[in-house]
């Protein structure tokens, strides 16, 4: 699962700053607990999609050890898997384009967090790589 954990800290000013050990840019505050928590999602995948767009690999989250986290969409958690997957393999966009018959453009798209694609094209591709994507439900936070 796509399970980072958070640290919230007090802020001066009030309420709370979250932060994320496994992705120290993605940064955010809210005036409570519920505001700061639903405020890191957005701030995690905001961070996330910059990584994938430079090109560095998303970091697997770390055990939670107590600690809350914020899980990945289930869309956005296939199209880190298969960032990573792309990025072990060598394989270049357009040739994983050309495997799956679809435009560069359309390929291009796999790969934005802010886009949204069809969950089978991310299991198509994720199939490519022998990958498979599994999907959990938990209780809500």
């Amino acid at each position: 699962m796509w399970i980072y954990p958070v640290f919230f800290e007090p802020a001066e000013e009030g309420g709370f700053v979250v932060t994320f050990p496994d992705v120290p840019e993605a940064i955010t505050e809210g005036d409570d607990e519920t505001t700061a928590l639903l405020m890191a999602e957005d701030a995690l995948i905001t961070m996330l999609d910059a990584y994938m767009g430079d090109g560095q690999p998303i970091p697997e989250p770390s055990p939670l050890n107590g600690h809350l986290g914020v899980a990945l969409p289930i869309l956005a958690a296939g199209k880190a898997a298969l960032h990573n997957a792309l990025l072990a393999s060598g394989m270049t966009k357009a040739e994983l384009a050309r495997r799956l018959n679809l435009s560069l453009t359309q390929a291009e798209r796999l790969f934005s967090l802010h886009h949204k694609s069809r969950i089978e094209q991310i299991e198509t591709a994720l199939a490519l790589f022998g990958k498979r994507l599994v999907a959990d439900v938990k209780e809500a936070a």
